[in-house]
């Protein structure tokens, strides 16, 4: 796959693109899921994309699917308590940092330019 042709993806001027090319691509990409490649806000946070793959925290979701709002927020100073006691690293409220300064993403030019020189090592 050549950079012209990631470009062309990257602009939209060529669409539809094979399961096989989006497989590459996410294979160049470092391994990201295929939603990180699709246009939506919540497909940008590649952190809980990366997690819902595991089907344990798929099962997570779906415990916590429906149940009230203070419940949620009580599993969630469950399970951050849960990860100091571990001494793990806590793990950044999206919605707090949100409100600030906005993560760096690639242009669609470095993008596609990164993906074709990732692309050649393949």
């Amino acid at each position: 796959m050549s950079h012209a042709a990631i470009a062309k993806l990257a602009k939209g001027s060529q669409d539809n693109p094979t399961v096989g090319t989006i497989l590459a691509l996410c294979e160049a990409l470092g391994g990201v899921p295929p939603a990180h490649l699709l246009p939506h806000e919540s497909y940008g946070d590649l952190r809980a994309l990366e997690a819902f793959e595991d089907p344990k925290a798929r099962r997570i979701l779906a415990l916590l699917n429906g149940l009230p709002s203070d419940e949620v927020q009580n599993v969630i100073a469950d399970m951050e308590q849960r990860r100091e006691d571990l001494g793990l690293e806590p793990v950044p409220d999206d919605e707090a940092s949100a409100q600030g300064k906005p993560q760096r993403r690639r242009s669609m030019d470095d993008a596609a330019r990164y993906a074709a020189d990732s692309l050649e090592g393949l």
